[in-house]
């Protein structure tokens, strides 16, 4: 038999497959040990629990979930999808820059996906490394500081996600070197400035969202995105002209934003669009009905602006729309049939118009015919104040709004109740009588609330005495309760703006009564109401009673307030307008104002006053960028329920000392902290989750470095605080935002850091002037009081 050759090919084929099986089994091992690290790195989410098993092939899918993938080709993970569910920073030793570096051992990662995981830190530029990245996603996360620009060498990237986290800067002009980018959605992060003309450059960009930065200015030339379907830009300073698009978008959101030109005419033409929203802007100019009729619109929001036009019955509609908002507009004619036919499967709003319908409220004609009536543009107000004061118009209504938090609401809620309490009776004939009941009680009412020796400092607030208002002066103030003069209505009764004859700006709240009371039923809220007096509060400066002329009982109530001319504190830190902007020595000495208005509200009268609910939204600033709380609790109006005569105040009194020994009073600490955190950050903060998140970054950023502090703040006072002072700033908000009402500091350790903070920038800034609302200590001897973190 003869002998039998093997050739030699046929082993060297049967090498290279034992070679490639054992290469192939070494690159999984090491790809393993490297899932496993970045597992160790994110502090074992709950997410990657299975991949303890030692005999995972992760290739093989064995570990994936809804939460959690991973996907190979060829052996090489190209996908790596991990979201979990954390709303706090990972923990203090966590390195952003060694998780990358272990991701950058995966080189073939075509995708990645690490959302809601507790990231903190910059974006580290070693990102680049990974050059087959396609999509990246990290939305819901804590990174913040500027975009790296070894960013654009990524030339193959489709998709870039970054929502939800604390970006900040100016967007680069080097973003048309990813020029296969189709997504590019930055939302909710602090950005600022205005875009780079090299976005109109991205010609592959289907979606493009900004939404809720601090972007202002003109956009650029967007109209050869021929691509461009979706564009969402709400909740920045964009404007004053309308921008340029392409027409095959389907959703464009210019929301909340400082737009003030016309709707151009081509938006006829836009036969794919499905959400148009251009609400709370200053549009000007005709609407055009025809956007009502486009083939592919569901979803049409307009309100909040100065839109003119007449509407007629016929007008043809799309079968399709779900919302329709005209609201708070200047347009006329009737409301089109096609629009309440089977309303009930739609939202349709059209209220406060000049429209011809008792459907919803609607301005009188002359309202929306008169420019000067419609909607007061702060600098037309300004421009025209010397001609004719009457003509400042809905410019107050922000305030107005406000306002009626005072003491107001609360006597109110306390009169209406009352007044349900019985069936209503005929109105006699009445007449007006006009009387004082601010003085002739002090006895009664101290018999009942004793006053500690700050309140004996009333004149000090720079505020006339409070005094009684005769009916003849409200009506004069008012142009007898012009229209005009109306800023807000609601179920409390009615908000005015009036001029007194001394030429100052009030607000005027109107309070109709459904059962008559004396004057004395009246006598003790009035007089506390009176007393309630001090620079950081919104104050009344007196009252009116309208009576029966038969019995004398009162059947209106008219409470006149300070007018504080220059929004809110929120609309100066974190609504992205470029016309406002507060200093951080500014920052310091409104907080100390807030703090100094919570102290008096603790302290200024007994019972203290607790649980006042105080956010961004409650301060207001003067012209002086004092602070001023215009919405606080009054428990000796909410409590009682029903007028009594001769009631005592027992009941206030325990009432009191209870929330004392629930900690009530700590409860207004939180909020300070809360408001602290949006002016450290810069942004609105309206959920307790939220809040809490972002103190947990702060911890973090307490114990790195001075980098690492000033990376997460608001950009506009990046470069001006010391970093004594932000620490400081720091350590208090993380301390008022503690669990537990206990760990929280008292009013004054608030206060004294808050004036530590102000004196150091002082000393740093070499400037004499100290802080807000009276000296600090001296360091010193003090210092050690100073807060500390653990």
């Amino acid at each position: 038999m003869a002998n039998r050759t093997h050739h030699p090919s046929v082993f060297l084929v049967v090498i290279t497959i034992l070679l490639s099986i054992y290469q192939s089994e070494q690159r999984q091992s090491q790809q393993s040990l490297i899932l496993l690290r970045i597992q160790q790195i994110l502090n074992f989410p709950v997410e990657s629990s299975n991949w303890n098993n030692n005999h995972l092939d992760f290739c093989k899918g064995d570990s994936n979930s809804s939460s959690l993938t991973v996907v190979c080709y060829e052996g090489n993970i190209t996908q790596l999808h991990i979201i979990g569910d954390r709303t706090s920073p990972l923990a203090k030793n966590f390195s952003m820059d060694s998780f990358v570096k272990t991701l950058t051992r995966l080189p073939s990662l075509k995708v990645l996906t690490l959302a809601s995981l507790g990231l903190w830190g910059s974006l580290p530029d070693k990102i680049a490394r990974l050059q087959s990245l396609e999509i990246v996603n990290v939305s819901s996360n804590f990174l913040y500081g500027a975009l790296p620009r070894e960013v654009s060498s990524l030339s193959n990237l489709q998709t870039l996600i970054l929502d939800n986290n604390l970006f900040s800067g100016r967007l680069p002009n080097w973003l048309d070197s990813l020029s296969t980018l189709r997504v590019l959605s930055l939302k909710n992060n602090v950005f600022n400035g205005s875009l780079p003309n090299s976005l109109g450059s991205l010609e592959n960009l289907r979606i493009l969202s900004l939404s809720h930065n601090h972007f202002f200015g003109l956009v650029p030339d967007l109209s050869q995105l021929t691509n461009l379907q979706v564009l969402e830009l709400d909740d920045n300073a964009f404007g004053p002209q309308f921008p340029r698009l392409g027409n095959k978008l389907v959703t464009l959101v210019l929301r909340n934003n400082s737009f003030r030109t016309g709707i151009p005419a081509g938006l006829s033409s836009y036969f794919q669009l499905e959400q148009f929203d251009i609400s709370s802007n200053t549009f000007v100019g005709p609407f055009q009905p025809s956007l009502l009729s486009l083939p592919s619109i569901t979803y049409l929001n307009i309100s909040g602006n100065r839109l003119t036009g007449k509407l007629f019955e016929n007008l043809s509609c799309n079968t399709q729309l779900e919302v329709v908002d005209l609201s708070s507009n200047l347009l006329t004619g009737s409301v089109p049939k096609c629009l309440i036919s089977n309303s009930s499967n739609r939202t349709i709003l059209y209220a406060r118009n000049c429209l011809e319908t008792r459907n919803q409220i609607q301005q009188p004609a002359p309202f929306c015919h008169t420019e000067a009536l419609a909607v007061g543009i702060l600098p037309e107000i300004k421009k025209k104040h010397k001609e004719k004061v009457s003509k400042v118009v809905i410019s107050l209504g922000i305030v107005g709004g406000t306002l009626a938090g005072v003491a107001l609401a609360l006597l109110t809620f306390f009169l209406v109740r009352r007044g349900n309490s019985r069936r209503r009776m005929k109105n006699p004939p009445t007449r007006f009588i006009s009387e004082n009941a601010a003085s002739g009680y002090t006895s009664k009412l101290l018999s009942e609330a004793r006053y500690i020796s700050q309140t004996k400092k009333f004149g000090t607030v720079g505020l006339p005495s409070y005094r009684s208002f005769s009916l003849e002066e409200i009506e004069a103030a008012t142009n007898y309760f012009d229209t005009a003069s109306l800023m807000s209505e609601d179920s409390y009764g009615k908000m005015y703006r009036g001029q007194l004859k001394n030429d100052s700006l009030v607000a005027i709240r109107c309070i109709k009564l459904k059962k008559r009371y004396s004057t004395q039923n009246f006598a003790h809220h009035i007089e506390l109401i009176s007393k309630l007096r001090h620079r950081h509060l919104v104050s009344a400066l007196g009252h009116c009673f309208e009576c029966s002329l038969e019995d004398s009982s009162v059947s209106k109530i008219f409470l006149v307030f300070e007018y504080i001319p220059n929004g809110t504190l929120r609309s100066w830190i974190s609504d992205g307008d470029t016309m406002k902007s507060m200093s951080w020595i500014q920052r310091l000495g409104a907080v100390t104002g807030i703090a100094k208005g919570v102290q008096f509200l603790h302290t200024g009268i007994v019972p203290g006053v607790y649980s006042n609910n105080i956010n961004a939204e409650d301060v207001l600033l003067d012209q002086n960028l004092v602070a001023k709380i215009c919405s606080y609790n009054l428990p000796l109006l909410s409590n009682i329920g029903k007028i009594q005569h001769g009631s005592s105040s027992s009941g206030s009194k325990n009432s009191s000392m209870k929330k004392s020994v629930n900690y009530e009073d700590k409860s207004d600490i939180y909020d300070l902290g809360v408001i602290l955190l949006e002016l450290i950050l810069g942004r609105a903060i309206k959920l307790s989750k939220d809040a809490d998140a972002f103190k947990e970054l702060l911890q973090a950023t307490i114990v790195a470095d001075e980098e690492a502090r000033r990376s997460i703040i608001d950009p506009a006072i990046r470069k001006e605080c010391l970093d004594q002072s932000l620490k400081t700033m720091m350590e208090i908000c993380v301390r008022c935002l503690a669990k537990e009402p206990a760990e929280r500091p008292s009013i004054e350790d608030v206060l004294w850091n808050l004036q530590f903070a102000a004196q150091v920038q002082d000393a740093w800034r070499g400037d004499s002037q100290s802080s807000e609302g009276g000296s600090p200590p001296a360091l010193s001897p003090l210092q050690s009081r100073r807060v500390s973190f653990h």
